[in-house]
């Protein structure tokens, strides 16, 4: 096989894999929304249930450094009219959506958001909004508000921290519930909204745009290579190869073999593995 047909071959690949993303998969969606303020704001409009709700910045992939500490890396984080923060998560993996989780991206934000010698009290209004591909608070509710309250009267703290988690297996004719059916839809002709299905529709059908995001793939798939080898050399065990898979599954919608030719896992461990996965 020439040059030329291993790149084309190569090409198609990515193309295929783009065809299968969903705003549900964190990577094409902070791709989707980079500087893509009409985006956020519908989506914000419906989660909060303001349709006044006007985005006036909106960055993607932001990393919050702690030079002591554990940093963190937020899918997007948005600031309205009003001033107010938005980190919204996309999480398909219930543990990436945990509630420490959720605390930790809160006190971050905030540990950045006051420039030295402020009061406190200008500490802007902040959300973390957690989207999870399944029920993780597994009360069945397709939305969850959680907000500090004082006991002992039963009313809020009023500390301007909120924390939600919108659960995207609720699908109905409800404003979320069809934003959560566009989240999963592969592909825009499917979508309810035109402002997302727009967005879809170019980094999968524009020539430009899908050029763009096979550049993108390029670099997932190198980093996820890199991270999964990195991982299996490290603690040398089928265990971390399976959690190598896992992860490789989960963000690039892979399948069990797909996602061990990805890793060039090696045949010796391939059936452990696999049994291991299907458990």
């Amino acid at each position: 096989m020439t040059e030329t047909e291993i790149m084309d071959r190569k090409h198609q690949e990515d193309l295929q894999r783009i065809r299968g993303f969903r705003l549900l998969d964190d990577d094409f969606l902070t791709k989707c929304f980079d500087r893509k303020t009409d985006c956020m704001e519908l989506v914000l409009q419906i989660v909060l249930e303001n349709p006044d709700l006007q985005v006036v910045d909106v960055r993607t992939q932001v990393f919050v450094e702690n030079l002591l500490n554990r940093s963190v890396r937020l899918d997007v984080l948005a600031t309205d009219s009003a001033g107010r923060k938005f980190n919204v998560e996309i999480q398909r993996a219930d543990k990436g959506a945990g509630r420490k989780r959720a605390r930790y991206n809160s006190s971050m934000m905030d540990s950045h958001l006051l420039d030295k010698g402020k009061d406190v009290e200008m500490l802007p209004e902040t959300y973390v909004i957690f989207i999870t591909e399944r029920d993780v608070l597994k009360a069945g509710l397709p939305i969850y508000h959680i907000d500090r309250m004082i006991q002992e009267t039963g009313k809020p703290f009023g500390d301007g921290s909120h924390i939600i988690y919108v659960n995207a297996q609720c699908k109905n004719d409800t404003p979320l519930g069809k934003l959560m059916h566009d989240f999963s839809c592969t592909q825009a002709d499917d979508m309810h909204y035109p402002v997302l299905a727009e967005r879809v529709r170019y980094f999968k059908e524009n020539v430009k745009g899908a050029t763009t995001m096979c550049r993108e793939v390029e670099k997932l798939v190198m980093a996820e290579r890199d991270e999964g080898r990195a991982e299996g050399r490290a603690e040398g065990n089928i265990e971390s190869s399976a959690r190598a898979v896992r992860n490789v599954m989960a963000k690039m919608s892979l399948s069990v073999e797909e996602a061990m030719q990805f890793l060039e896992l090696p045949d010796s461990e391939k059936d452990a593995v696999r049994k291991l996965i299907e458990q």
